[in-house]
């Protein structure tokens, strides 16, 4: 689940426990099951922030969202690009997911795909999944063709698609036959058996269906929520050749096209660490320990990514956190310069819907009518249009 709204986090987790378990064939998985890819890694939105957050040390991929679709009003993630930086960065697998409330509407699937499609930072056939969730029609045909369409837009645009629900929501608003014979295996399935922290796939809960190339098997791989997913078919490694690890343990993806948030992340992949500066952003190696006085770290700093705040010598003061660690126990996800530059390019913006006016957009925004005429040279501010797009930050 993609934590676009903490409401759809709950209801898919209900969907998910309340998920029969009598039959054998639901408790039982198949055999190809075990012969799986078996990678592992969470998805993200802007609730992970600006640059993410890992489950473990042996995170190989994780999925984040450029933005989303509510029935026609349209929400940009302003953490995508540096979550698909700090990904590369790190040497883990980017990919991308859209969130896709269009119901049974090729009109809104257009509309969404015309928007996002541009947006992608993920390289040329890596993932990019539709999250359909939430306003599914009472028309199982209509969702179908629905999301076939989008499905087919996202290969023909050189990406690998993939579905993303809740077990229980496939079953009812969607025919999966539909997508597997035109598709292949490209289903990402959720089902919990709990909300307990679980860091490996209990298969004994499998979702088993046709098509499924991920399973998301919980919504809690850290405690307080992160959703953590298992490769079934290998589908993650779409859009990247072999990565490359180098004796000190490091990894450096390969991707096969490179964007602007790909080649950032590169770049600060290949900085060394006695390049870090004040202004950098590490993150804390998974095992460590102590923090570079001797004292015992919390467990729960291991991870964890911070703004380095000063330096001396081989120690490194964390911001926020004010203590110190060995220059040696963090790894690079964003170079001062690179921080800065995301700074500048910081870009929000709104879609007019029918009854909207300046100074209610305003409102729900946190700023002033004069702002919004100014930042988008609005010549009169009593006309904007259906559809337009205002930036407000």
């Amino acid at each position: 689940m993609k934590r676009s709204s903490k409401a759809a986090m709950s209801i898919l987790a209900a969907i998910s426990l309340a998920a029969p378990l009598a039959t054998t064939a639901l408790i039982t998985p198949p055999a190809q099951v075990f012969a799986a890819k078996g990678d592992l890694g969470p998805d993200w939105s802007k609730y992970q922030g600006m640059q993410g957050l890992f489950a473990q040390s042996n995170d190989k991929f994780v999925i984040a969202q450029v933005g989303g679709t509510y029935g026609g009003s349209y929400v940009d993630q302003t953490t995508y690009k540096t979550q698909v930086a700090a990904a590369i960065a790190a040497g883990k697998r980017a990919h991308s997911y859209i969130w896709f409330q269009v119901g049974s509407s090729k009109a809104l699937a257009k509309a969404a795909l015309d928007r996002f499609l541009p947006k992608i930072q993920t390289p040329k056939g890596s993932i990019v999944a539709l999250d359909y969730e939430a306003g599914a029609s009472s028309s199982v045909t209509g969702n179908t063709n629905a999301l076939v369409y989008a499905l087919q837009r996202i290969k023909d645009a050189g990406y690998q698609p993939a579905l993303y629900s809740g077990k229980a929501y496939f079953e009812d608003h969607v025919n999966i036959a539909t997508i597997e014979s035109k598709f292949g295996s490209i289903l990402w399935v959720a089902r919990y058996p709990s909300s307990k922290v679980t860091l490996s796939p209990n298969y004994k809960y499998f979702p088993s269906m046709i098509g499924v190339a991920m399973w998301q098997f919980t919504s809690t791989a850290l405690a307080g929520g992160l959703d953590y997913s298992v490769d079934m078919t290998g589908i993650t490694d779409a859009g990247y050749g072999k990565a490359k690890t180098s004796s000190t343990g490091k990894v450096t993806v390969k991707p096969k096209t490179k964007t602007a948030a790909v080649k950032s992340g590169l770049t600060a992949n290949k900085a060394k660490k006695s390049a870090i500066a004040t202004g950098y952003t590490v993150k804390v190696n998974f095992g460590t320990k102590k923090w570079a006085n001797g004292a015992s770290m919390p467990n729960w700093v291991p991870g964890k990514t911070y703004k380095v705040q000063q330096i001396k010598g081989d120690r490194i003061l964390l911001a926020g956190i004010l203590s110190w660690i060995d220059r040696s126990n963090v790894e690079i996800l964003q170079t001062a310069t690179q921080a800065k530059q995301v700074g500048k390019a910081t870009v929000a913006t709104y879609t007019v819907k029918r009854g909207d006016t300046l100074s209610v957009i305003a409102s729900r925004h946190g700023t002033t009518t004069a702002k919004l005429v100014s930042l988008n040279h609005i010549a009169n501010p009593n006309v904007i249009r259906v559809g337009q797009n205002i930036r407000y930050k």
